[in-house]
């Protein structure tokens, strides 16, 4: 088992910054990537960015540019650094993990709001 432990979330004008961390469990399994989706009220969930081991990154078109992810491998733990932050970036953030033979593990979830 793995656990991942989130945080980071709160509350932001639009314009500003907000920094998320994910910390996983130590595990004997192999790690391939960690990254982020999130949710927000009455839509289905969306994919935000992914980043593997190797340190290849991937973002949804709508962060590119203002969202920054970063790994520590040393520590299993992923970062999501939120520049420009939108309304529309309202939602429930949760990280996860693929691990290697074994599957996808979830983070509880944080929540990001940004408003005046």
């Amino acid at each position: 088992q793995v656990q991942l432990v989130e945080s980071g979330g709160g509350l932001v004008q639009p314009g500003g910054s907000l920094t998320l961390s994910c910390a996983a469990s130590r595990s004997s399994f192999t790690i391939y990537d960690m990254g982020w989706y999130r949710q927000a009220p009455g839509k289905q969930r969306e994919w935000v960015a992914t980043i593997s081991t190797g340190g290849d990154t991937n973002y949804h078109d709508s962060v590119k540019g203002r969202f920054t992810i970063s790994l520590d491998n040393a520590k299993n733990t992923v970062w999501l650094q939120m520049n420009s932050l939108k309304p529309e970036d309202t939602a429930v953030y949760s990280c996860y993990t693929d691990l290697a033979r074994i599957g996808r593990y979830w983070g509880q979830g944080t929540q990001v709001t940004v408003s005046s």
